[in-house]
């Protein structure tokens, strides 16, 4: 089995400006988070245009979905930003992909202390290989099927609807 990773950008893959303050994407950290993570399965890495993804519309939706009918893998993680990840995961959830696809994301940039990326990505690769097919999410050590999931904004976790 092989695992793919799409990384489409999100808090998860911020970085930190030092200059002025300011997060912002410049490379991916997922190589580097994928070397520290010292999975054993091998992993497929995608990384599309990294975005916020409050500013992600239909058209990077439509990207996301196309990189996951084009993937071979059944195994599919997906980082993507926690502020609409439920709006990616619905367009991934109507299309009926016979895939086992998992979002999952970060509250704090990987590149920050006390992040939760490294966490949350372990333990969506970890379920993506166990869930039979459909579309999850999975964060903070919880997995959610995409209909039946929100982000409690005040604090700051998902959960049941």
């Amino acid at each position: 089995m092989t695992l793919r990773i799409i990384a489409t950008g999100g808090t998860f893959d911020k970085h930190y400006n030092e200059l002025n303050g300011v997060l912002g994407f410049a490379e991916s950290h997922l190589p580097a988070v994928i070397a520290r993570s010292r999975m054993t399965i091998p992993v497929e890495l995608e990384v599309l245009p990294l975005l916020d993804s409050l500013d992600m519309q239909e058209p990077d939706r439509q990207r996301v979905l196309a990189s996951c009918q084009a993937a071979n893998e059944k195994a599919i993680v997906i980082i993507h930003g926690t502020d609409t990840m439920r709006d990616t995961a619905a367009v991934l959830g109507a299309a009926g992909l016979d895939q086992t696809i998992v979002l999952t994301g970060a509250m704090i940039p990987y590149e920050i202390a006390n992040s939760d990326a490294l966490f949350n990505l372990g333990f969506a690769c970890g379920v993506a290989q166990t869930l039979p097919a459909g579309v999850y999410v999975a964060m903070n050590g919880q997995v959610f099927p995409w209909d039946n999931v929100t982000k409690n904004r005040a604090a700051g976790v998902f959960q049941q609807l």
